[in-house]
């Protein structure tokens, strides 16, 4: 069982809504030291154990691909404080990069920072708003989280669609709001796009079922 509530507060959100290029940043400490938590985020081994498989030339200048996900280039490597990729979906147009870096803190702990920019179509903004990433991300840092803390979840597939887990991407996705909130957009917008981020996740069933 997940504390749902102390997962979501662990982590600072950040959102800047500029005119083309969105930015939305996230924030954890991590009871674990700087080189552990770079390991875990680089190593293709562990990536497998706690996000997704992946393949491809995993050095600078290389190109990486996520197993059904993401794919890019890894453009900047500073070992073990900063890593630059950019993200691509298939054949999306546009700039889109995630950086994280990682900060040594007292108490043998690591400050992450992700920090996703991307071109995004004025509509799906004005319809999602930054939840429509955000909660991914929140649902990578809690992988992240669990991993460094040795634990996991068992069955990945199987819990995404738990009642646990439609209670954390619902919490992600208020979380979110707030961030988006915070950046000055109105509450009524912000009220919308929560609704509609939330159940693009979390999609209510039909009639039938």
């Amino acid at each position: 069982m997940i504390d749902i509530i102390n997962e979501i507060a662990r982590a600072r959100r950040e959102v800047s809504d500029g005119a083309e290029v969105k930015t939305i940043v996230v924030r954890r400490r991590y009871d674990a030291a700087l080189e552990e938590v770079w390991d875990a985020c680089t190593d293709a081994e562990r990536i497998g154990r706690w996000f997704l498989p992946i393949s491809g030339d995993l050095r600078l200048g290389g190109h990486f691909q996520l197993e059904g996900n993401a794919g890019g280039e890894i453009l900047h490597c500073e070992p073990p404080h900063a890593l630059k990729v950019t993200w691509v979906m298939g054949d999306a147009p546009g700039l889109s990069e995630v950086e994280v870096r990682l900060t040594a803190e007292d108490g043998d702990a690591t400050l992450f920072e992700l920090r996703h920019t991307a071109q995004v179509p004025p509509e799906m903004w004005s319809h999602y708003g930054p939840g429509a990433v955000g909660i991914g991300w929140d649902l990578t840092v809690l992988g992240l989280g669990l991993h460094l803390a040795g634990g996991t979840i068992s069955d990945p597939d199987a819990w995404q669609h738990s009642d646990e887990a439609r209670r954390f991407m619902a919490a992600s996705g208020q979380a979110w709001g707030e961030a988006f909130q915070a950046a000055g957009v109105p509450p009524e917008q912000v009220a919308t796009v929560v609704e509609n981020t939330i159940a693009f996740y979390i999609p209510q069933p039909s009639e039938e079922e």
